[in-house]
């Protein structure tokens, strides 16, 4: 495993890590808001690539070392109206970062690859399946919601958390990771909070930005909705939910599976907006299972191109 970087036509430079066999499916990790792909931890991409899979995690444009657009400054100000309804024009949107995640499938030479996002990374890998399907062979999108504002809302108690003032310092970062993490999981699935916090000084010290979360706030708050676009999706989808998210609520989790046609959904008991450790099992057999429906026999590379309940 070693971190690489690749600059795609864009000028977006991603970097990005392998793990397992070249030759193997290819599976992609995309993160949630303001996290880079290190969340999606090691030995979770250990436990996968071991299953006869090729994982690739990476930071998204605005997220830990990838390419920071610093000359789109954006303010909080700006940030709340969007939150609230205003109309505003964003950076760049939830298309773009799609178009990130295809441009690392051209440059690791991946025709079709599975892909796996996780809240906002859901919504980018959404996106991919919809706008670029010949690039996506299965979607398992995980905490996730399909851009429509009647569904996958926030708890009303999360507002002071979402519109407060960024934190400054890595000290302070880290204090305010922690109130952000004990607000948006459960006590049943609750990391221990040494583990919270060795995951936010990491995050900072990868190149974390206050005004970089606030680009991405407005891609996800500008999204358009995709609820009738999913409707084209053709691939195996699995929609993994937790019952007790505050940050997206499992409506947006079940109108995603509604959305596609034979998605699959599991919707886990207790749990908030968190992939802890003692998920790992439940989110590697949902991955699995979903590449296995997809045929895994089908690298899709070039020049060939904790119980759940199910509802």
């Amino acid at each position: 495993m070693t971190e690489r970087t690749t600059t795609l036509a864009s000028g977006i430079t991603l970097a990005y890590e392998t793990f397992g066999t070249p030759s193997d499916p290819a599976v992609l990790l995309l993160m949630g808001l303001g996290a880079p792909g290190t969340w999606w931890r090691t030995d979770f991409c250990e436990t996968l690539a071991d299953s006869g899979l090729h994982v690739v995690r990476y930071d998204h444009r605005d997220a830990g070392r990838s390419t920071h657009l610093s000359e789109h400054p954006v303010t909080r100000r700006q940030v709340v109206a969007t939150f609230l309804g205003s109309r505003r024009h964003a950076p760049y949107g939830i298309s773009d970062l799609a178009d990130d995640a295809v441009g690392l499938l051209d440059a690791l030479d991946v025709g079709r690859a599975h892909v796996v996002g996780c809240s906002m990374g859901g919504m980018v890998a959404q996106t991919m399946a919809i706008e670029h399907p010949d690039r996506v062979a299965s979607l398992t999108s995980i905490m996730s919601t399909t851009g429509r504002r009647r569904v996958g809302w926030q708890h009303p108690r999360l507002f002071p958390i979402l519109l407060s003032r960024a934190a400054a310092g890595r000290a302070a970062y880290v204090a305010q990771a922690v109130r952000t993490n004990r607000a948006i999981t459960t006590e049943r699935y609750r990391e221990p909070v040494d583990a919270v916090v060795a995951r936010a000084g990491a995050t900072h010290d990868r190149g974390w930005e206050a005004e970089a979360v606030k680009r991405q706030m407005l891609a996800v708050l500008t999204q358009p909705d995709r609820t009738r676009a999913l409707g084209s999706v053709r691939v195996p989808t699995c929609v993994v939910h937790g019952l007790a998210d505050p940050m997206v609520h499992p409506s947006g989790g079940r109108a995603t599976a509604a959305a596609v046609d034979g998605a699959e959904l599991v919707l886990v008991p207790d749990l908030g907006h968190d992939l802890p450790p003692t998920l790992d099992p439940l989110v590697v057999s949902a991955v699995t299972r979903t590449v296995r429906r997809a045929g895994d026999h089908d690298t899709g590379r070039h020049p060939a191109g904790a119980a759940p309940t199910r509802g």
